[in-house]
């Protein structure tokens, strides 16, 4: 028998811990299971835009994300080689001011913290650590999803689904199975820069980004503790499955080796670097029936429009909002947040393939590009983010 007003949720990350947050706001009890045992994130960082933003403060985290964020001034864009700014996009009060919620820089652990203590002290949320998704099976009424933890299995009814379990879904692989993550051809290397190591004349009020032929750099500061975090991302063919494997100083200095001091300088700073290869999941059919998928486990992206844990917590909030306007018939609700929520996420990772191609441009491309944003400034650069910064549920 199918438990009423319960939904059953694959994967405890940033989607996972907004949706449950999201859907019991709407009266819904939500088992919520996540494989890993403990919610330990690595000590990367992320940019987190208003249209994210806006969404957590209305879930009530304000208060304890705001006290773990920085709030930058600006983005500044810098030329590779010469080591010179190519514009300065404005941030902080101007983005406020521009699109009612903050921009802001967290450290990524900082954020899951916050939302797994919204989601511990919530009634009517049940977490399970340590219990991996097997198997889902489907009938007019709902759902029976069987979990793992070792040896021992549990099964339970619900009325839906919601898989929020990453790029390399279990879900989606049962109930998509013609929908596989793409490798992309781009390493992302990630590393903090100790405080006592940050190069002279960082500016710890401004994100960096540095483009240059066939690479690019991102720096920008975390709160409190004074350090730096810093993404280098690079053209390369290895392709190992994962998103945290020790990376050798000595190769990726070899890929900035004629980039200005000051980039060297901070690739040199890391103590140490950890690695990934970029796979992404095309756009493609996220919800069938009473399974609906979120984040990255229904269209992983490139990084490149810093976009990747915003649009998990806008499918969260979108999925939300269409459930309660369709509680009687949720596989016709699932249907209208894929429809809501296709065309969106398709132009975000559209903007991120286009933004990679351009940050790697090289010689007279690469000149044309600078003199571009010079004519544009930093204002009409930001105008156009609008319709990234300033969407709403």
């Amino acid at each position: 028998m199918t438990s009423a007003r319960t939904l059953a949720i694959a994967g405890a990350g940033i989607g996972g811990l907004t949706a449950a947050l999201a859907l019991n706001r709407i009266g819904y009890r939500i088992i919520l299971f996540e494989r890993e045992a403990h919610l330990a994130e690595t000590g990367a960082g992320l940019q987190l835009s208003p249209n994210a933003s806006r969404i957590l403060i209305d879930l009530g985290l304000e208060q304890s994300l705001s006290a773990a964020a920085v709030a930058p001034d600006a983005i500044r864009i810098i030329n590779a080689r010469s080591g010179r700014e190519t514009a300065r996009i404005p941030l902080g009060d101007s983005v406020r001011a521009r699109y009612g919620a903050p921009y802001w820089l967290l450290h990524r652990p900082d954020l899951q913290a916050a939302l797994l203590a919204k989601v511990e002290s919530t009634p009517g949320i049940e977490l399970r650590l340590g219990w991996q998704f097997e198997e889902v099976s489907q009938d007019a009424n709902g759902v029976a999803v069987m979990q793992r933890r070792g040896m021992s299995r549990r099964g339970d009814h619900a009325q839906a689904l919601i898989g929020a379990d990453g790029v390399w879904s279990a879900v989606r692989s049962q109930v998509f199975p013609d929908i596989r993550a793409q490798f992309t051809h781009r390493i992302a290397w990630r590393g903090m820069i100790d405080a006592a190591h940050v190069p002279a004349g960082f500016d710890r009020h401004r994100v960096q980004l540095r483009m240059g032929s066939d690479a690019h750099l991102v720096a920008y500061p975390m709160a409190d503790s004074g350090k730096v975090n810093l993404v280098a991302i690079v053209n390369d063919e290895w392709r190992r499955p994962g998103w945290n494997e020790t990376g050798d100083a000595a190769e990726i200095a070899r890929y900035f080796a004629a980039w200005h001091d000051d980039a060297r300088a901070m690739i040199g700073a890391v103590a140490n670097w950890r690695k990934w290869a970029l796979f992404e999941v095309p756009v493609s059919t996220f919800a069938k029936d009473r399974v609906a998928m979120l984040g990255d486990a229904a269209h992983a992206m490139l990084p490149f429009a810093a976009q990747g844990a915003a649009m998990a917590i806008e499918d969260a909030a979108v999925l939300a909002r269409c459930i309660e306007t369709q509680s009687d018939d949720l596989p016709a609700a699932f249907l209208r947040y894929e429809h809501l929520r296709r065309d969106r996420v398709e132009r975000v990772q559209r903007a991120s393939h286009r933004n990679g191609r351009i940050y790697h441009l090289k010689g007279a491309a690469g000149f044309a590009r600078d003199s571009a944003m010079q004519l544009l400034g930093g204002a009409r650069l930001l105008a156009r983010l609008d319709w990234i910064y300033g969407w709403r549920v």
